[in-house]
């Protein structure tokens, strides 16, 4: 019995130090008192320990609510990122609309020109290969598309169409070491050749006469003779010309109105008896 009072001697003090108020409570009556000397003890004693654990319990509270209000945080910032890509998304579809838009309305211009219905149509590949320089469309003889079609952009002269099946084309580019189109100079009608150099960014100007005046920046468009291409569409801008010693004509090349490798919306112009609808714009049957 002694050595169990012993053991636990500190438990039982404290034990008894708790309990008294309640006994001391219940023995009143719930009648109100002054606190005696052993209540003041207990209160003293018990205080620190009753402040350890309101704090305790007050910052497990704080730390719960902090937590909820963290992860309701988070959720709010995802679901902001998540709408703010929606909205880069939504923006950036915009901006493609606007950009194509304004494509197909330089377009637009060009085809009011002309008397046939031009025929629009979007590119869906790039020929990587240097043997055969060409683009495929998604227009093809379900849509009117035939060879020999002429193809251009607002910028300038594209290519030809070289093979045409059901829903799709290949068009040539005018850099292809087989194109071959009628040029005129604007600004003095001198004549040329263009002749694609095979090299994907340069056309070679060939078949001008070495006395002629072509200098470096003439604009060079179609001269319409060859039965393809209408006349006055802007091919490109000749660069370095050279009048070699011997020969009779002059060596040039010629920067291209059209960046192939950008283009995406071309038009294939219908050609009536030989000649495109544009060189037949205005004359009498």
């Amino acid at each position: 019995m002694f050595s169990f009072l012993r053991r636990h001697r500190e438990l039982l003090i404290v034990g008894a130090l708790l309990l008294w108020p309640l006994i001391s409570y219940l023995s009143t009556g719930h009648r109100g008192r002054a606190p005696n000397f052993i209540d003041r003890t207990v209160l003293l004693l018990s205080a620190p320990v009753q402040s350890v654990l309101t704090s305790i319990i007050d910052g497990v509270e704080h730390l719960g609510s902090g937590y909820i209000a963290l992860r309701g945080s988070h959720e709010e910032s995802l679901e902001c990122r998540t709408r703010l890509g929606e909205a880069h998304a939504e923006l950036n579809s915009l901006k493609e609309a606007q950009a194509e838009n304004a494509r197909l309305k330089a377009m637009l211009g060009y085809v009011e020109d002309t008397v046939d219905q031009e025929i629009v149509a979007r590119v869906i590949g790039l020929n990587p290969s240097p043997q055969f320089q060409s683009i495929r469309i998604n227009r093809g003889e379900d849509d009117g598309v035939r060879a020999g079609m002429p193809v251009v952009t607002a910028e300038g002269v594209v290519g030809q169409v070289v093979r045409a099946v059901g829903g799709s084309a290949d068009v040539m580019l005018l850099t292809d070491a087989a194109s071959r189109i009628g040029g005129v100079i604007q600004r003095n009608r001198v004549r040329a050749t263009v002749v694609g150099t095979g090299d994907g960014h340069e056309l070679s100007v060939e078949l001008v006469p070495r006395e002629d005046d072509v200098v470096d920046g003439d604009v060079m468009v179609t001269s319409g003779s060859d039965g393809i291409f209408p006349r006055g569409v802007r091919i490109g801008v000749v660069r370095a010309p050279e009048r070699p010693s011997v020969g009779m004509f002059m060596k040039g090349k010629l920067e291209p109105s059209v960046e192939f490798s950008r283009v995406e919306e071309v038009l294939v112009i219908p050609v009536t008896m030989g000649l495109p609808s544009a060189v037949l714009k205005g004359t009498t049957p």
